[in-house]
C-alpha cells in the first residue's frame, strides 16, 4: 500500500456503499485531500449481501427526490468508471392482502404522482399478467412502479470507490482508525493503523460511514450515532430452468420481497420480531461474514412464501443466508452534521435501503460539506433529531427488535412505536394515565394523545379509516371551542439564553424584535442565509439579561445547535432547561376563569394582555403563565417547577370538575391548530420553505438592523411570491387526509399537502399545502377550482389564505 498523507481536507470512516458515495462526490465537487480508510476491505461489512433493490418512492419528497437520483447515477455509472453496476429498470409490483393495506398502497400512489414518480394502480388479474409466478388468493390490489430496480450492491460501491480515486481520492483498505483526536467541538487528526504501520492524519473534517460500526466510531468522536445491527435473513434458490426477468415483488402483509437474479428467486423478509446482534460489540475480525442460520426463526416467512410464490416448493434452497444490518430508532437513516462537535459529519444506519439511498445521501451531504447549508430540507434523516438518551445500548437493543419489522408493517397514521417506552415523563405522567390517557412517543417522550372514555380501552386500534379515538378527539376539541380543556406541553424545548448579550443575539438569530419589555412574548423563527424557516418558536423576555426560547419536542436538539453555531462573539450561555419546568395548556373559552379560581393573580387583558407572561400563585404553589395559544382560543401555558408540578396540576383538575374541564391530548392540538391555520415545523414550514411564502411575514421584522436571513426576505418581498401556503377544507365530511395528498388545481397536479387531519369544529378534513403563484395576485390564485386526491378520488376543497376558524383571531384576546 502506497503511504497515506498525513494531512486531508476529509477524512472519511468507512468503505461501504455509502463511504464510497461521499468520497466520489465531494472528489466530482473538487474536493483534494479526500481519504477514505477502510478497516478490512471494501464492501466487507454490510453491502456485499445487501439485496439490492433499488426503489424511486419514499414517504417524503424529498427522500423521494434522492431516490431516483441514486437510479440515474447507477445508471450512468458503468460508462463513467467501466465497473458494471448491474443496474436494470425491471420495474416492480407491490400486493395489498387487506382492505387497508390496499388502502395505504393506493394512498402511497396518490402521493407518487405528486411526486413525480411514474405509478399504476392494478387489479389481482393485471398482477397476475405482469407476474405469472403468483398465487393471487387473497390478493385485493397491488402498485406497479415501472422504473424500480435492482442492481449489484458490492459493484455499485466498486464503481463508486473507482470514480472517487478517478478524481483523486486516497482509499485505503485494511487500515484500521485506532483513535480520533478532539480539541473542543473540532476532530483535528485521526491515528490509523494496519498490519505493518502506523500513522496519523490530520484533517479539516471526518465524515462516519462506518455502518454498523457507526454507534461505536461516533463515541471515539464524542457524538451520538444511535444504530443497532440486527440479523437479516434471506434464502436464494437453485437454478430454476426458463426463469425470465421478473419485476421485484413484495407482499409486505407475508413480511416478504422476491427478486429474480440469474435465474434464481431471492427471498428475503422482514419479520415483525427481529433479532438484535452484537449487543456487545461486533467482533474484530468481521470481513465478509455471515451469522449462524436460524430455520425456526425464518420458516414461518418461507411456509407462507411457498404458499404464494409455489415454484419455490420445487425449487431447491441453494443459500440461506443471516447477515447483519443496522437500524436506526426510527427506521430513518442518519445524516448530517453531528451536533455535538463542528466538523464531524455522519452518514449511517441505513435500515437495509443503503443501496437504494446511497446516490442521493452521498450527493447531499457532500453539498451539504461544501456549502456549509443543506440543499434542501433534510429534516427526516438529520442526525441532529436524535436525542441523547438514544445512544443507550439498552434502549437501541429493546427498539430494534421492533423496527427491522416495522419496514413492512401497516404505516398506519398515529402507529406509535410498541418497544423501548416509558423513558421520559413529565412530572404529570401518572395522573394523565389515572385519567385514561392513551400516549404516544416523540423523542422518547410519553404523551398523552388521547383520552380513553369510561369503560373504553385505553388503546390504539389502527386503521386509514375513523380509528377508534375519532370521537374522543372530537369531544376533546368540543371542550377547547366551547369550554375548557387542559393538556400537558412539558415534552415541548425550553432553551434559557442568558447574558450581557443576549438581546442582541436574539435580535441577530431571530426574524423577530426582542428587545421587549420583560414578559412580553414574541412569536418568531430562526431564518436562514435564503429566508428558509430552520425553527419556529415563541420567546419569551424573562428578564433584562435572560430569554426563554420554547420549540417543538423533537427539534429542541436542533434548534439549541443551531443557536450555538451562530454564537459567534456574542457574550451568552445557552442551557437547555426542559426538564426543569413541567407546563400545562389550560385553553377555552372558561380558561380565565379557571385559574381565577386557584388563583389571586388578575389574568384580565389590563394586566395580562394576549403575549405576556407574569408570575402568580396557583393554590399553594408558584408558578409562571404564557397568554399564549396553538389552538386558537383565549388560553395560558401554565409553566411550574418540577417539584410543584403535580400540586398544581392536582390543584386545577379539582377545581376544573365543577365547571366541566377536560383532559385533552396531543391529537386534538394538531386537529385545532390545523383548523386554526396555525403551521407545523417539519411538515408546513422547514429550511427550504421561505417565510414569506409560509404566511408569516408578519413575524418578521425588517426595520430591525441586520439579522439572519434579513437580506433574503427584502429580495423576496421585491420580487414577488413563487408560491403561497393555502389552507384547503374538503367539501365532503367523509374522507380524511393526513399528508401528502396531491393538490389538483383546475385539473391539474400543482402540489400535495404538507399537513392534513380533520377538523372536528368545522365537520370536515382540514390540509395545507403550497401551491405556485407566480405573477399571480391573490384573487387569480383563489378563482380556481381545488380538488384533493384521496387514494385516487379526487375531492372538491374550498380554498383560503386565511384560516378557516376564527380567520380575525379574536377569540384568543378577549
Amino acid at each position: 500500500m502506497a503511504k497515506l498523507p498525513t494531512s486531508a481536507r476529509v477524512v472519511i470512516i468507512g468503505g461501504g456503499v455509502i463511504g464510497c458515495s461521499v468520497a466520489y462526490h465531494l472528489s466530482k465537487l473538487g474536493w483534494k485531500d479526500v481519504v477514505l480508510l477502510e478497516r478490512k476491505q471494501l464492501t466487507s461489512g454490510t453491502t456485499w449481501h445487501a439485496a439490492g433493490l433499488i426503489a424511486q418512492l419514499r414517504a417524503t419528497a424529498n427522500m423521494t427526490k434522492l431516490a431516483r437520483y441514486s437510479q440515474e447515477l447507477y445508471g450512468n455509472l458503468e460508462t463513467e468508471t467501466g465497473v458494471a453496476t448491474g443496474f436494470k429498470r425491471n420495474g416492480s409490483i407491490t400486493v395489498a392482502l387487506t382492505d387497508e393495506r390496499k388502502e395505504e398502497i393506493f394512498r402511497q400512489a396518490a402521493m407518487a404522482r405528486a411526486f413525480g414518480v411514474d405509478v399504476e394502480e392494478i387489479s389481482p388479474a393485471e398482477v397476475k399478467a405482469r407476474y405469472d409466478h403468483l398465487n393471487i388468493d387473497g390478493v385485493k390490489a397491488g402498485v406497479y412502479l415501472p422504473r424500480d430496480g435492482q442492481g449489484d450492491p458490492a459493484n455499485i460501491a466498486l464503481a463508486l470507490a473507482k470514480g472517487a480515486r478517478m478524481n483523486g481520492a486516497v482509499i485505503a483498505e485494511r487500515t484500521k482508525v485506532t483513535n480520533i483526536n478532539r480539541t473542543g467541538r473540532r476532530v483535528t487528526s485521526v491515528d490509523w493503523q494496519t498490519a505493518d504501520d502506523n500513522g496519523t492524519i490530520t484533517c479539516d473534517m471526518v465524515v462516519n460511514c462506518a455502518g454498523m460500526w457507526g454507534h461505536e466510531v461516533g463515541k471515539m468522536m464524542g457524538t451520538n450515532v444511535p444504530l443497532h445491527a440486527c440479523e437479516h435473513f434471506y434464502i436464494v434458490t437453485e437454478n430454476i430452468p426458463d426463469l425470465a426477468q421478473l419485476p421485484v415483488l413484495r407482499v409486505p402483509d407475508e413480511c416478504a420481497y422476491y427478486k429474480e437474479d440469474a435465474g434464481k428467486i431471492l427471498l428475503g423478509a422482514f419479520e415483525p420480531n427481529a433479532k438484535p446482534w452484537a449487543m456487545n460489540g461486533i467482533p474484530d475480525d468481521f470481513e465478509f461474514d455471515q451469522l449462524p442460520e436460524d430455520f425456526d426463526h425464518f420458516e414461518p416467512i418461507l411456509e407462507a412464501a411457498v404458499n404464494r410464490l409455489p415454484m419455490l416448493a420445487e425449487a431447491g434452497i441453494h443459500t440461506f443466508f443471516n447477515g447483519p444490518e443496522s437500524f436506526t430508532p426510527d427506521d430513518a437513516y442518519h445524516l448530517g452534521q453531528a451536533p455535538e462537535m463542528d466538523n464531524v459529519w455522519v452518514a449511517a444506519g441505513f435500515n437495509s435501503i443503503g443501496i437504494q439511498s446511497a446516490g442521493g445521501a452521498g450527493m447531499a451531504l457532500s453539498q451539504w460539506m461544501d456549502t456549509g447549508e443543506k440543499p434542501f430540507d433534510l429534516g427526516d434523516v438529520d442526525i441532529s433529531r436524535m436525542q441523547p438518551f438514544q445512544g443507550n445500548k439498552t434502549y437501541l437493543f429493546e427498539r430494534s427488535k421492533e423496527t427491522l419489522g416495522l419496514l413492512y408493517a401497516d404505516h398506519f397514521p398515529f402507529r406509535q412505536k410498541a418497544t423501548a417506552r416509558g423513558i421520559r415523563r413529565s412530572p404529570f405522567h401518572q395522573h394523565l394515565m389515572d385519567q385514561g390517557a392513551v400516549m404516544g412517543e416523540l423523542a422518547g417522550w410519553e404523551r398523552a394523545n388521547w383520552f380513553a372514555q369510561p369503560g373504553q380501552a385505553p388503546a390504539y386500534e389502527y386503521s386509514w379509516k375513523r380509528q377508534n379515538f375519532f370521537g374522543n378527539v372530537a369531544d376533546e376539541v368540543s371542550a377547547i371551542r366551547s369550554n375548557v380543556g387542559m393538556y400537558d406541553m412539558s415534552s415541548f424545548g425550553k432553551i434559557r439564553i442568558e447574558g450581557h448579550d443576549a438581546t442582541a443575539f436574539m435580535n441577530h438569530i431571530c426574524g423577530g424584535e426582542m428587545d421587549v419589555p420583560a414578559g412580553k412574548i414574541v412569536y418568531s423563527q430562526f431564518l436562514n442565509q435564503h429566508g428558509g424557516i430552520e425553527a419556529d418558536i415563541t420567546v419569551t423576555r424573562l428578564s433584562e439579561t435572560a430569554y426563554l426560547v420554547v420549540t417543538p419536542a423533537a427539534t429542541r436538539l436542533a434548534d439549541q445547535t443551531w443557536m450555538q453555531r451562530n454564537v459567534g462573539e456574542f457574550n451568552v450561555v445557552i442551557t437547555d432547561m426542559t426538564a426543569s419546568e413541567a407546563v400545562l395548556a389550560v385553553m377555552g373559552p372558561n380558561s380565565r376563569k379557571l385559574l381565577q379560581a386557584v388563583s389571586p393573580n388578575d389574568f384580565t387583558n389590563a394586566i395580562n394582555p394576549f403575549s405576556t407572561a407574569q408570575e402568580v400563585e396557583i393554590g399553594m404553589g408558584l408558578a409562571r403563565v404564557h397568554r399564549v395559544t396553538y389552538v386558537g382560543e383565549l388560553g395560558w401555558e401554565v409553566y411550574v417547577s418540577t417539584d410543584m408540578a403535580a400540586y398544581v396540576f392536582e390543584t386545577l383538575h379539582t377545581a376544573g370538575q365543577d365547571m366541566g374541564l377536560k383532559l385533552c391530548g396531543m391529537h386534538m392540538m394538531d386537529a385545532a391548530r390545523l383548523e386554526k391555520g396555525f403551521r407545523h415545523f417539519g411538515h408546513d414550514i422547514t429550511c427550504e420553505d421561505h417565510v414569506l411564502e409560509a404566511g408569516l411575514g408578519f413575524a418578521v421584522k425588517t426595520d430591525k438592523p441586520a439579522f439572519i436571513g434579513r437580506d433574503a426576505v427584502l429580495r423576496k418581498r421585491e420580487a414577488g411570491l413563487d408560491r403561497r401556503l393555502v389552507q384547503f377544507k374538503l367539501t365532503d365530511p367523509e374522507p380524511l387526509l393526513y399528508h401528502n395528498e396531491p393538490i389538483i388545481r383546475d385539473g391539474n397536479t400543482v402540489g400535495y399537502l404538507s399537513s392534513g387531519g380533520y377538523g372536528h369544529h368545522l365537520g370536515a378534513a382540514i390540509g395545507m399545502g403550497y401551491v405556485p403563484c407566480k405573477g399571480e395576485t391573490v384573487a387569480d390564485m383563489l378563482g380556481s377550482t381545488y380538488e384533493i386526491d384521496v387514494m385516487g378520488t379526487r375531492v372538491k376543497a374550498e380554498a383560503q389564505l386565511r384560516p378557516f376558524y376564527n380567520p380575525k383571531g379574536d377569540r384568543t384576546k378577549v
